[in-house]
């Protein structure tokens, strides 16, 4: 996770100019709370080492309306998540060489390291991309998240005994599309966009399908 440093004073002054200015003006309105937000936002962050506060603030469209989703406490509608999807999938970045499964081996150390994209890194640091934070792989480690789904036998379950058959092409270019981009097949998923926001190489995210497909793999075992 990026970390951006806070500035509390410039927030508090802000703050509470803010609040003067719109209870001078009466009840505030919604736009005039997302104006105040934003103003907040862009008040409080400053860049630190290779951490940028436009990671932050340039947030893309899916971003926002998944945000918006979340405030409001609704899901989306099918017509409006079906088109977010769909702009992910063209988003998409496929392999540059046509290989899709990496060494799985190295796919296991990037699931296992957390590392990268804090202010005390350089752009030397090799990024992790900390998957057992929110998934289990392998059924040996003792220590993983549930936030999202077990992968466990993920290639096992869906037949995959020979990733580089034509019968499994669909379920090879589907694991690394979602492994690139989550939101392409579940809108306002919570997994990052390790691929999509250059938060891991290809080669890595082909590390990463490579462990999640190889019958050698420990998650297929």
């Amino acid at each position: 996770m990026k970390k951006i440093n806070f500035k509390p004073r410039l927030t508090l002054a802000l703050v509470l100019a803010s609040v003067f200015v719109l209870g001078c003006a009466g009840a505030p309105s919604v736009a005039d709370l997302n104006l105040l937000t934003q103003q907040i936002v862009k008040a409080s962050f400053r860049d630190e080492g290779i951490v940028k506060t436009s990671a932050l603030l340039n947030t893309d469209e899916t971003n926002r309306v998944c945000s918006q989703a979340d405030v409001d406490g609704k899901p989306l509608d099918e017509k409006t998540a079906k088109a977010i999807e769909a702009v992910n999938l063209q988003a998409v970045k496929w392999p540059s060489d046509g290989k899709f499964l990496g060494d799985w081996k190295e796919g296991e150390k990037i699931a296992q390291n957390g590392r990268g994209l804090t202010f005390t890194d350089d752009d030397k640091t090799v990024v992790g991309g900390n998957c057992y934070n929110c998934h289990q792989l392998d059924k040996k480690e003792i220590s993983f998240g549930t936030i999202g789904p077990s992968l466990y036998n993920y290639g096992k379950i869906r037949g995959v005994t020979n990733p580089s058959s034509p019968e499994v092409k669909l379920i090879v270019e589907y694991t690394w599309g979602k492994v690139w981009n989550a939101k392409a097949y579940n809108a306002c998923s919570n997994m990052p966009r390790v691929g999509h926001n250059g938060i891991l190489s290809e080669a890595q995210v082909r590390h990463l399908v490579g462990l999640l497909l190889d019958p050698k793999s420990p998650v297929n075992q």
